[in-house]
């Protein structure tokens, strides 16, 4: 299936690791060019390294800090330089895990710049840009917490949630211009984000980090994490030419977790 993806112009954000650099990696395969952002471009080099020979000069390292609106808007003004993008994909780091009965007013701030301020901030710069050329994919990764609150991870389930109700007003705001607006929920995917959080939940339940992960794991009817290149190419269809009449989703990809209809 020819997912429409050449010549298309992406920018992934978190793109050093984890999910963010599995949805570059695959949104550079199929043709796109990716402009893949994160505070760590050394990281960036390393997975670009491992890309087919032509998929290696689709992708260009640039750095943003996400808790910096200041570096957030050199990468808008840098982008808009170069044309803009078609495709954009919201990807924040996570938060400390943390109870909603002692979660700071300090870390919700810090965080919901981070993860829902600065992400809208970007998005509205280079949007305009989509509209006019009547053209556009906006994806945001979120959690499956936005449906199915995790334990302990109260900032992260709030904060997306945020996330949530604006993408579902600004899909039916834009769509008549051809931008679509989309969130994914990722469950137990084995990214480095997963295995902090086990570790973490390890070390305040006094279990080991595998007792953890296995009872993690027996909750999930698919038996087994997600891996991340199976959540990519989710991401990757919606920010296709194929997915033109989908707009305004949540889009699980938990293997089943997620218990509610």
């Amino acid at each position: 299936m020819d997912l429409g993806l050449t010549g298309k112009r992406a920018l992934v954000l978190g793109a050093s690791r984890g999910l963010g650099a599995a949805i570059a990696r695959a949104l550079a395969e199929e043709g796109a060019t990716v402009v893949a952002a994160s505070r760590s471009l050394d990281k960036i080099a390393a997975w670009t390294g491992e890309l087919s020979g032509a998929a290696q000069g689709r992708v260009t390292p640039t750095a943003v800090d996400l808790f910096d609106v200041a570096s957030v808007d050199r990468l808008a003004d840098e982008v808009l330089a170069q044309g803009g993008v078609d495709i954009l994909v919201n990807n924040s780091g996570g938060p400390p895990p943390a109870g909603a009965q002692d979660a700071a007013r300090d870390l919700w701030l810090k965080h919901f710049e981070a993860m829902a301020a600065n992400l809208i901030h970007l998005t509205q710069r280079l949007l305009p840009a989509m509209q006019q050329k009547g053209w556009g994919r906006i994806i945001t990764v979120t959690s499956s917490g936005v449906e199915q609150p995790i334990p302990r991870l109260a900032l992260s389930n709030g904060i997306r949630s945020a996330i949530v109700g604006w993408s579902k007003t600004l899909a039916s705001e834009v769509a008549a211009n051809g931008v679509t607006v989309n969130v994914v929920l990722p469950g137990r995917i084995a990214t480095e984000r997963i295995a902090e959080l086990d570790n973490a939940n390890a070390a305040r339940s006094g279990q080991s980090v595998e007792e953890v992960a296995k009872a993690s794991i027996a909750a999930i009817p698919a038996g087994r994490l997600g891996r991340p290149e199976e959540f990519a190419d989710v991401v990757t269809f919606l920010a296709s030419e194929r997915a033109s009449y989908v707009t305004g989703a949540k889009i699980r990809i938990d293997g089943g977790a997620t218990r509610s209809i």
